[in-house]
Order: structure tokens, then C-alpha cells, then sequence
């Protein structure tokens, strides 16, 4: 069935109005990419009401060009400006920059995009084999599985980001009290609805990522006010030496499997998502090098190793959204979103019944990988200029498009004032340094935990944790909630330890 259904979604792709939406998602992914501020979660912010009155699988489609393209436009920008257009295009910025300063930005634009291309390729096709072994997985587990594992993955994303373990539990917190708004799934009765009808369902998802992401982040940028960039630099530089560049990723080949490992590794872990992969293969190939010290200087090795990492996270953070319905990174939250949008609901459910959508996103996502490096090479140049718009041009544009499409969504004007609520505070977040993906990723998997957790209820006659504890799998996931929640104190514990070694050493 799985040869069958992957078949079906490139016939798909080829014969129908696929293949256009596919490359309007790669052209919006470059430039939403080269711009600093941006990426592939507002684009996304962005195309969830666009995608209300496709087919699930153009959804797929446009949605998968975004994703697959953001990654190789923030390298651009990050190589020719020093400036990332997506926090995980940083890593690349350390060497990529260097070249372009030393003539050689072609070099590193061409290597950059041949590795982004292999890098997701090599994802995808990890995937690609989990996905037998996943149906399997999934078919073994039970309300108690799944409400820990929502609880596990809640957790991983808290404790991701390090000195933030409670300010990540406060926004987790706040996304479950956003999702308790709305009747209760199994008794009906209302909750926290204000007295009005239209919270009857709950706060709905569209509105909310919108806001979130696109609302927030333009608010921030029209803070800063001016260009996005102002750097003439780059509208100077000559790019040569392209072909060169994509030879070094087959001739560096072992660098570029190592990078894409990693990738998608980190990828798979929910909360770590592209920045914590591309610097970990970065560290990781400067510091196996014989080397070392010509990194930071304009080594090459420094371009392929992020940036293959980067792309192949997106296969790596698919597997936990696949599998289970737990989002891996926010690009994967907002790309959930379109799946409700089209009546295919998160979880284990998907690939029972919805496996021709998810291989169709797969086919998107490679299919993307290697077609925005081939045009993301050819139209480099004119990437760079969309940086020296000002952005007294692009707020406006973008928060007409975002509140536009979420009232034509449903037509309803509390939509629109749902979003620029959560806009003001998703630039709170951003300003106070509080992680708006725990918000969100607690505001998807709280439905599926509650439900999970009231059939544990009605099963073990309301001894949910003894059920729970009787069952192996179960006990193995709380060891995991357990030994996550342990980790911030662990890091510290190590760091002091190395610190007293080093001054001992002294």
C-alpha cells in the first residue's frame, strides 16, 4: 500500500495543478526565507486560509513547497549579508559570510545548495522508511500511550531551550487553558466561553497561528522600522564559481551524511527543532576535522554541514507529527493546522486513512528541496534585493493578507479580533522571551490528552494511574517525562563539574 500511495502522490503532483501550487509554494518559501524576521512559520501563518478551498493534497503541496524552500533562502542572505534569513541559517553565517567577503560567494551558494537538497532528500527518505514500522507502533498503543506521550512531548518542547524551563511551563500552561475554552468533548458541558457563542467550539486553531506567528513577528519588525537589511555589500558581489561549490558537497560527501544525520535526529525530538541541528553539525564537523582553525574563516565544510542539517530536520520533525500528532517544530504545529483545516485530524488516525496526503506531502517536500536550490541559484541575486524593502511596506501587506484570509475563512469579524489578540501577545512572548511553539504545541496536543485521558478514566473505573502503571509501555514513557523534566537540572550539574575540574586543572 505504501509503494502504491507514494506512486499515486507523483502522478498526482505531475498530471494535475499540483506541480503549480508546488512551485508557488517554493517561490513564496525563498522569499519569506531571504527575508530576516520571516520564514517558514509566517509564510505558513500565511497560506492556512489560502488552502481552505484546495484539495488536501495541493494543500500538501503548497504547504510542502514553503517548508522545503525557507531553509535554503535564509541561507542566501546569511552567506551574502552575513545576515540569517531563519535562525538556523546562524551556523552557516560563520563560514558562508567569510567566502562571500573572500570572492568565493558562489562557492558557498552553490555548496549551500546542493547540501540543502541531499540534506532533505536524506530526510525524506528516512521517513520515508519509518513510515511501515510506524503503522505497526501505533497500532500497539492505547489511550494511556498516547495521553504520555502528549505529555512527553509538552515537556521535551519546555525544557528545549535552555534557562527557560519555567517560562516554557507558563506558556505550556497557558496554551492548555486556551484549549479548555469550549465544550467538553465527552460531557458537553461549557467551559470559560464568556457567555458567547462563539467559543462554544473552543479558540479556533486558524485565527490563533496566525496571530501567533504572522501578527507578532510583524509587529516586531515594524519596531525596528527602516530596510529589513541595510547592506550594499551583497548587490556587488559576484557569484561564480556555483558549480564548484555543488562538487565540494559530493567531494565533502561525509560531511554532508553527518550533518543530515543529525538533522534528522534533532529533527525527530519535538522542541529542538533547525537552529539546535545546524550548530550541533557545525561543532561536530569542526571539531572531528584536522583542521579545526579554518573554520570561521571561510571553510567550506562550515557551509555543508548546517545547512544540510537544516534541511533534513523537516523529515526528522515529520515522524513525531506523523506518528503520534505531535509537532516536532512550529512549521510542523502550523502545518497540523492545515490538516484540521481538511478534516484530517493529528494522531494516530492519519496513516490509517489519510496515507495518499502524507505521502503527497513527502513527494512536496523533496521535490522542493531540490527545486528551490536549482532556482534559488538562478534568482540569488535578486533575492537579496527583497532585504532593502522597508518594512513600512511589507507589515501592511502581510497583515492585510493574514487578517483577509482568516475572516474570508469563515466570515466572522471575532476571528479578526481573535487574531490581532493573539498577535499583541505572541509579540509579547517574543519581547519577554517566552516560547510561543510550547503555547501552541499544548493548544494542538490538549484535545487529543484530554480525550486520552477520559477514556483512561472510564477504563480503569477512575484508577487512571494504576492503569497506567500496568501497562510496560506506559511505565517507560514516565521514566521519559521524568528523566526529561530532569534535564536542566543535570546540564547544570555537569557544567559546575567541568568548571571546578577546569579550576582545579589551574
Amino acid at each position: 500500500m505504501g509503494i502504491e500511495a507514494l506512486f499515486a502522490a507523483i502522478i498526482e503532483l505531475f498530471s494535475h495543478t499540483g506541480s503549480l501550487y508546488l512551485l508557488a509554494g517554493v517561490l513564496l518559501g525563498l522569499c519569506f526565507g531571504v527575508i530576516p524576521g520571516l520564514g517558514g512559520t509566517t509564510a505558513l501563518a500565511l497560506l492556512i486560509p489560502v488552502t481552505y478551498n484546495m484539495s488536501a493534497l495541493d494543500a500538501m503541496y503548497l504547504s510542502g513547497g514553503v517548508m522545503g524552500a525557507t531553509a535554503f533562502g535564509g541561507s542566501i542572505t546569511a552567506i551574502l549579508l552575513n545576515t540569517p534569513g531563519t535562525a538556523p541559517n546562524a551556523a552557516t553565517t560563520f563560514d558562508g559570510y567569510p567566502l562571500a567577503k573572500q570572492g568565493k560567494a558562489g562557492l558557498a551558494i552553490g555548496a549551500s545548495a546542493a547540501a540543502s537538497a541531499m540534506g532533505g532528500v536524506i530526510g525524506l527518505f528516512t521517513l520515508l522508511l519509518f513510515i511501515p514500522f510506524a503503522k505497526q507502533v501505533v497500532l500497539s498503543f492505547g489511550p494511556s500511550e498516547f495521553f504520555l506521550l502528549t505529555v512527553l512531548g509538552l515537556a521535551a518542547i519546555a525544557v528545549s531551550v535552555r534557562g527557560k524551563l519555567l517560562r516554557g511551563l507558563i506558556a505550556g500552561c497557558l496554551g492548555l487553558m486556551f484549549a479548555f475554552v469550549g465544550s467538553d468533548s465527552i460531557t458537553g458541558t461549557l467551559r470559560f466561553t464568556l457567555d458567547t457563542d462563539y467559543l462554544w467550539d473552543g479558540i479556533p486553531l486558524v485565527p490563533t497561528l496566525t496571530g501567533m506567528f504572522a501578527i507578532a513577528q510583524m509587529i516586531e519588525l515594524s519596531l525596528k522600522g527602516g530596510a529589513v537589511v541595510n547592506d550594499d555589500t551583497a548587490l556587488s558581489q559576484k557569484i561564480s564559481g556555483v558549480g564548484e561549490g555543488i562538487l565540494s558537497v559530493f567531494k565533502h560527501w561525509p560531511v554532508l551524511l553527518r550533518g543530515s544525520v543529525i538533522g534528522t535526529i534533532i529533527g525527530a525530538i519535538p522542541g529542538l527543532g533547525g537552529t539546535v541541528a545546524s550548530f550541533l553539525a557545525y561543532s561536530s564537523t569542526a571539531q572531528t576535522d584536522r583542521d579545526p582553525d579554518s573554520f570561521g574563516k571561510g571553510n567550506i565544510k562550515g557551509v555543508i554541514a548546517p545547512e544540510a542539517a537544516n534541511n533534513a530536520k523537516d523529515g526528522g520533525s515529520l515522524i513525531p507529527t506523523v506518528a503520534f500528532g505531535i509537532p516536532g517544530s512550529a512549521e510542523t504545529a502550523l502545518f497540523l493546522a492545515i490538516l484540521v483545516l481538511h478534516g484530517l485530524d493529528p494522531g494516530p488516525t492519519i496513516l490509517m486513512y489519510h496515507e495518499k496526503e502524507i505521502y503527497g506531502l513527502i513527494v512536496a517536500l523533496t521535490a522542493s528541496a531540490i527545486g528551490a536550490s536549482l532556482i534559488g541559484i538562478a534568482l540569488s541575486r535578486f533575492l537579496v534585493l527583497i532585504t532593502r524593502i522597508d518594512v513600512s511596506i511589507i507589515v501592511p501587506v502581510v497583515i492585510c493578507i493574514s487578517l483577509t484570509g482568516v475572516y474570508v475563512l469563515d466570515g466572522r469579524m471575532f476571528d479578526v479580533l481573535l487574531t490581532m489578540f493573539m498577535g499583541i501577545l505572541g509579540y509579547l512572548m517574543i519581547r519577554f522571551d517566552y516560547p510561543r511553539l510550547t503555547l501552541v504545541i499544548a493548544l494542538v496536543l490538549a484535545p487529543t490528552a484530554e480525550t486520552s485521558l477520559h477514556q483512561i478514566q472510564m477504563i480503569s473505573d477512575n484508577n487512571a494511574l494504576g492503569f497506567m502503571l500496568g501497562r510496560p509501555v506506559s511505565i517507560v514513557l514516565i521514566a521519559a517525562i521524568i528523566l526529561t523534566f530532569l534535564m536542566p537540572y543535570s546540564r547544570k550539574y555537569f557544567t559546575k563539574s567541568n568548571r571546578a575540574k577546569a579550576s582545579r586543572s589551574v
